[in-house]
């Protein structure tokens, strides 16, 4: 069986935000950094009288998606899904607003968010929701039921940037996984993903 992935995965990759029952963007040509934190699944130790240990479990933290990108509106306007991101304040507001000039207020609304973040060497691959093809490497996290946290603006670097970050709960209340890790090395297919519903 032949191994088709590549060494690294440092040139291509694919970022989709959608809120939950909304359209799903593609954030890929603005954003510049990933950083994902996957929630540390942690232990302690009890100390008995004799000297032995007992292993307590303590339950997965938070997952933590931060990006960095070069957004040119406060929101993504467009409805057509898979149409390239360009805002994300509503991502942590809801947004009402979709012609120009846009105006958008905080509110108090929390909205569920997913996002989906794949790399593969697939050319023919436009989004990260995206089936792969072929004898294609790839890597995919999947994160749904998050919510974004935090939306920052900056000039520091003498360009406007943006930072968002998301955080996700390991599981729902039913106990159902919130994220879903996949790859291939070629010798199959990732399959496309549904929207978020």
């Amino acid at each position: 069986m032949t191994n088709y992935s590549p060494d690294t995965f440092s040139e291509t990759g694919f970022v989709s935000l959608s809120v939950k029952g909304g359209t799903e963007h593609e954030f890929m040509t603005i954003t510049e950094t990933v950083d994902i934190k996957v929630g540390d699944k942690d232990i302690d130790n009890i100390n008995t009288l004799a000297g032995g240990r007992l292993v307590k479990f303590n339950p997965q933290d938070i997952s933590e998606i931060t990006l960095e990108a070069y957004a040119p509106e406060v929101v993504t306007t467009s409805s057509t899904a898979g149409s390239a991101g360009t805002g994300f304040a509503d991502l942590i507001h809801t947004n009402t607003d979709v012609t120009q000039p846009i105006s958008m207020v905080n509110d108090r609304t929390r909205q569920k968010v997913r996002c989906v973040i794949m790399w593969t060497t697939d050319t023919s691959v436009t989004k990260a929701t995206s089936a792969t093809t072929g004898t294609n490497a790839a890597f995919r996290v999947t994160f749904i039921n998050g919510y974004v946290t935090q939306y920052n603006e900056a000039f520091t670097d003498g360009i406007k940037k943006a930072t968002i970050k998301m955080r996700v709960p390991a599981f729902d209340k039913s106990g159902t996984a919130n994220i879903t890790f996949e790859s291939t090395d070629g010798n199959g297919v990732l399959p496309a993903i549904t929207a978020y519903s």
